[in-house]
């Protein structure tokens, strides 16, 4: 394949919607075909459609969010009955599916701040019911193609200097997490914290970049803060919370055992030798098993929510002891 046609080629792949036929070896190496896929078309992110904002820095003394959402969609197929395994960013009903969870999400971590969320071609729940690593990898590399590029335009279009705040839920985790292996240690200098809520930060994520600095407490910067919640640590669902390399209490800013009280009747613990938070007193109820792997001894649904009055603090406690130190 010459250089032009090939190039060809990525761009016709990435910007149109496709349909393409997977296919597989099986023992004897006979090649086996799998059902048919599309890929939805690729976001545009000049066009402002493509993107949940709100300005609310008016003193300028804030800083610019930028928020990942989780999994809303399931498999779905077309009128033809292909099969597609990713959130469609030009679906009405997608981009108000992610809507529900990006405009509470703006409530607290935009409060005084610009906050800018991507449409994304996340992957759908199924992908994540194999509970199978390279699966889930494998699709969301295309995800994640999505959101480099809606970060490359979300610095590019920002004011210089101005610092900013990584945060996702979930899949959007894991997002954040990648985003910190991508972006050059230029750009950290200006991180006032990454949030990452209800995924995990694997021992091999912070060797691959000086960029993942656990937080230790509650007002240090540059630094990534993670949890996972459990009933107990027989529930760590790996796929998303283990192995994991560290683990911050958000109640109480502490990374060590003690325990806090959240809403009075709620113990957070951490469990140091697993990174995770143990909850007592909270059942979870609210929020109903999803495919029998999450939801289920874990408190996985409540991560963003159940914090959320520690996080609007912090956040905006974070913002202001870099600023202080500048």
């Amino acid at each position: 394949m010459n250089a032009t046609f090939k190039h060809l080629f990525i761009v016709f792949i990435t910007v149109l919607p496709t349909v393409l036929t997977a296919a597989c070896s099986d023992d004897d190496g006979t090649i086996v075909a799998e059902a048919k896929q599309y890929y939805p078309k690729a976001p545009d992110y000049t066009d402002a459609s493509m993107w949940f904002k709100q300005e609310n820095d008016k003193d300028g003394d804030g800083a610019d969010v930028f928020y990942l959402v989780s999994t809303w969609e399931t498999d779905w197929t077309t009128a033809d009955g292909t099969v597609c395994h990713y959130a469609d960013v030009y679906n009405e009903n997608h981009r108000a599916d992610m809507d529900k969870e990006i405009s509470r999400i703006a409530e607290y971590m935009g409060e005084g701040n610009n906050f800018y969320s991507p449409y994304y071609r996340h992957i759908t729940i199924e992908g994540w019911a194999t509970l199978n690593e390279d699966t889930i990898s494998n699709r969301f590399s295309m995800s994640m193609t999505d959101v480099k590029n809606a970060f490359d335009l979300f610095m590019k279009n920002r004011k210089p200097g101005r610092p900013f705040i990584l945060a996702g839920f979930s899949q959007g985790g894991k997002a954040v997490v990648e985003l910190l292996k991508y972006m050059p240690k230029s750009m950290h200098e200006y991180l006032v914290a990454a949030y990452v809520l209800g995924y995990k930060v694997t021992p091999s994520d912070t060797s691959a970049t000086t960029n993942i600095r656990a937080a230790q407490g509650a007002d240090d910067t540059g630094v990534t803060i993670c949890y996972n919640s459990v009933s107990d640590v027989s529930y760590i669902k790996p796929v998303v919370a283990a192995p994991c390399a560290m683990c911050i209490n958000p109640v109480s800013w502490r990374t060590d055992d003690t325990p806090a009280t959240l809403h009075d009747t709620i113990t957070v613990t951490v469990a140091p030798d697993y990174h995770v938070l143990v909850l007592k007193g909270y059942s979870g109820s609210e929020y109903a098993p999803i495919m029998g792997f999450l939801n289920v001894g874990d408190f996985h649904g409540c991560e963003p929510w159940l914090y959320q009055e520690c996080l609007r603090e912090n956040i905006q406690r974070r913002i202001r002891a870099y600023y202080a130190g500048k």
